[in-house]
């Protein structure tokens, strides 16, 4: 009588490997498709007085809020703006006012779009608001240490972040480190203006 033994042993070793190369390779795709889902985000350049600033950005989380800051972009409305409050070890704010502290007309407000998955870590670009929840327009805040009080049901409806610092970190922390005083009414201002030169879409 024939040994059944051996070959069905042989079987067993086959599909043992073919299943362990299977899971293998879920984690591997799965980073890939992180990977490719990663560099499918729109990312911008912001070039200021104090050198370059590069965010990616998050429409998949803030569809609204990016699609917002990306028109402004496309406009060129941020060219020639400043970072006009600056406070460190919390943030640094800029997108509405020019070089004389000039205010500068906006389009209409948008939805508040806070989100717990997006919540407000140093590296992370946020839209400033009034006290009203859905009053965020131009001006925008990067944050520089870890703000939990700014996140989605902590004190309120939160503070959207919808983009992060991939590079220029370095210049966010220089700037967050200027000179600053009170200058025309307002709190914070750098003396010596730190300029937003232009802010582009990157291809």
């Amino acid at each position: 009588m024939r040994n059944l033994a051996n070959p069905l042993n042989n079987v067993i070793h086959v599909v043992v490997a073919i299943l362990a190369l299977s899971f293998l390779s879920i984690p591997a795709q799965a980073q890939t498709e992180s990977k490719d889902a990663e560099a499918e985000l729109p990312k911008v350049r912001i070039l200021t007085s104090e050198g370059a600033i590069e965010l990616q950005l998050r429409p998949d989380v803030a569809p609204k809020t990016v699609e917002n800051f990306l028109q402004y972009v496309q406009d060129g409305y941020f060219d020639g703006t400043v970072f006009h409050r600056v406070i460190p070890g919390f943030m640094i704010q800029g997108g509405g006012f020019t070089e004389d502290m000039a205010r500068k007309e906006t389009r209409a407000p948008i939805k508040n779009e806070a989100s717990p998955t997006l919540p407000n870590l140093r590296g992370t670009v946020a839209m400033a608001r009034t006290n009203a929840p859905d009053s965020a327009t131009s001006q925008f805040f990067i944050n520089v240490a870890k703000n939990d009080f700014l996140n989605a049901g902590v004190r309120g409806p939160g503070y959207a972040v919808f983009a992060k610092v991939t590079a220029g970190m370095g210049v966010v922390d220089t700037i967050a480190g200027v000179r600053t005083a009170r200058i025309k009414g307002m709190a914070d201002v750098p003396v010596n203006a730190v300029v937003i030169e232009s802010v582009t879409l990157l291809e």
